[in-house]
């Protein structure tokens, strides 16, 4: 897969009057994306300002579509039962009632005028998207529904908490994220596969490298859930992770992380065992259709 803007600008979709008739920009002799841009931590997160500003290294088309408020863990939920609606927070910028998922498809369906978005960037998460996260992160979910929709997609999330008492980096995407964004370009991916970027916790210049990842797995199950008792006596629950470091092997999202690694991981959606389908493959052929009879 090519980034739509390496392609033959199509009249009336891609052309340089779809965008108001100015001259697009070239990166590296590649011409400009149109960025559509979208999170799960909400229209007013800090992270989605310094994707906006990465964005802006690259171009000055970009739109916005967030959600209002923080929709962590939405994964790929789809709003299907009730209504989405559309704030204009200001021109190309919208916040939406709905998921991060909701805001990727009205986005390139509805919302961005003219020419349909060439690249989507989801971010920057507040927190790391590594091993299991990415089934559940709405971050990771926004890129995939792009990719769905044939637009190439990044996921990037800043990584927290690895160092105690300290404060979130976002200095640190803000430091290297153009430079990945311009390599990712360049290099293009193929079809059905989504980029999914994590700077680790510590300060731009304690940065040890980047590096292509596979997705990890952590040793044991870091989810927290914690019961408490609201005024009126009633219990409630507080769903989170521990924190808990596991032993990753090196190659891994976690491992690159944890050694202060920028981590670059090329994910794809088809989620077969193969090896176990191969196994489960001669036992369901000797199955009689008689044995499958109710």
């Amino acid at each position: 897969m090519q980034l739509a803007a390496l392609r033959p600008s199509q009249p009336g979709t891609g052309s340089d009057s779809a965008r108001g008739g100015r001259p697009r920009l070239r990166v590296l002799g590649i011409e400009a994306v149109r960025i559509l841009i979208s999170n799960d931590d909400g229209i007013h997160a800090p992270g989605l300002a310094v994707l906006e500003a990465m964005a802006r290294t690259l171009t000055d088309d970009i739109w916005i579509v967030a959600p209002e408020v923080e929709r962590s863990g939405a994964s790929r939920a789809l709003t299907l039962t009730e209504p989405v609606r559309i704030r204009e927070v200001a021109p190309r910028r919208f916040a939406c009632s709905g998921t991060p998922t909701d805001c990727v498809l009205l986005g390139v369906r509805t919302l961005v005028e003219g020419a349909a978005p060439d690249l989507v960037l989801s971010g920057v998460n507040n927190g790391q998207n590594i091993a299991e996260d990415v089934t559940v992160s709405g971050t990771v979910a926004a890129a995939v529904q792009g990719m769905q929709m044939g637009i190439p997609s990044i996921a990037l999330s800043q990584a927290k908490g690895f160092r105690a008492g300290a404060s979130i980096p976002w200095q640190t995407a803000a430091a290297h994220g153009p430079a990945v964004l311009r390599a990712l370009i360049a290099a293009r991916w193929p079809d059905g596969v989504v980029m999914n970027v994590n700077f680790p916790d510590c300060l731009p210049g304690d940065v040890t490298g980047i590096e292509a990842t596979f997705q990890g797995e952590r040793d044991e199950d870091v989810t927290h859930v914690e019961r408490r008792l609201d005024l009126r006596g009633n219990h409630y629950f507080w769903i989170g992770y521990a924190a808990k470091l596991s032993r990753p092997p090196e190659g891994s999202d976690l491992r690159a992380v944890y050694d202060g690694r920028i981590s670059v991981t090329p994910l794809q959606m088809n989620l077969t065992s193969a090896p176990t389908r191969a196994q489960l493959a001669p036992v369901l052929a000797g199955l009689a259709t008689a044995e499958l009879a109710p």
